[in-house]
């Protein structure tokens, strides 16, 4: 069973089974920060039942790294508290969730018995590039570094301690989602996320990693760029792009499908 893990001076981590997801928890003197709050009202009940084993502080402050279900379905369960995410976040969060809701419940048997209780509860904190916070006492900084798994990723930074969460831009363990990706601009995006490694690094889901693991990141996302421009320029078939892929063939169809895509001017 996992247990919270200190990552650095009072930065925890949680992983969960289902999607096999790190959620992270940042103490201040009389608060916590929590960042993301999982795919249902239930996942975020368990959330907040495992944090009585870890702190008495309440949840202050929630953090969306993105719209997605899985990061921000559960939001509702922690108000009062004050929830942050890009722009972005909050408006597709507005827009899609409830279709979103009914896919989930059409798709995904786990979810469908729990999901009539859900509540979409987009961020009301919201910003476009950078935003500062004060959580207890302590400096949280999160910032939007471009289009990469969405238009609305942010990594939350905390300074004193090196820790850098990066939501879905990494992943851990399995290749990253691209149904809503920008491959093109991705590997600029997590470039810039490599400029701010100071220490440990959390990906949205699988294990953390450090310097090392994001330049293995970058390397295949601009292996997948590139070989969709080579398919776009005519130089190379798409299924020998594909057989190519640093994810292996069945993984690399889709983001390589997706750069040709975006190279038409199909997702501007």
């Amino acid at each position: 069973m996992s247990v919270w893990s200190e990552v650095g001076d009072r930065v925890f981590l949680r992983r969960y089974a289902f999607f096999d997801q790190e959620i992270g928890v940042i103490a201040g003197e009389n608060e916590l920060l929590l960042v993301d709050t999982r795919s249902t009202h239930v996942q975020a009940e368990e959330i907040r039942a495992d944090l009585r084993a870890l702190s008495p502080l309440p949840v202050g402050v929630v953090v969306n790294t993105h719209h997605h279900f899985d990061h921000s379905f559960g939001n509702h369960i922690f108000r009062p508290a004050r929830i942050w995410g890009h722009v972005r976040c909050a408006s597709r969060m507005r827009a899609i969730g409830p279709a979103e809701l009914a896919t989930l419940a059409a798709e995904s048997p786990a979810l469908a018995a729990d999901l009539p209780g859900v509540v979409i509860d987009p961020p009301e904190h919201t910003f476009h590039e950078t935003a500062a916070l004060d959580v207890g006492g302590r400096r949280v900084e999160l910032r939007h570094l471009g289009r990469g798994h969405t238009d609305d990723d942010i990594v939350v930074l905390v300074p004193d301690t090196g820790v850098l969460f990066a939501g879905d831009l990494l992943e851990g363990g399995a290749p990253p989602y691209f149904g809503d990706g920008y491959p093109l601009d991705w590997p600029e995006t997590v470039s810039r996320l490599l400029d701010l490694v100071r220490g440990p690094v959390v990906p949205g889901h699988g294990g953390v990693g450090d310097r090392t693991f994001v330049e293995d990141q970058l390397a295949a996302l601009l292996a997948i760029a590139e070989l969709g421009r080579r398919v776009h320029r005519a130089e190379l078939a798409i299924g020998d792009a594909v057989a190519a892929g640093p994810y292996g063939p069945r993984a690399s169809r889709e983001p390589i499908e997706r750069a040709i895509a975006q190279l038409r001017g199909e997702l501007d």
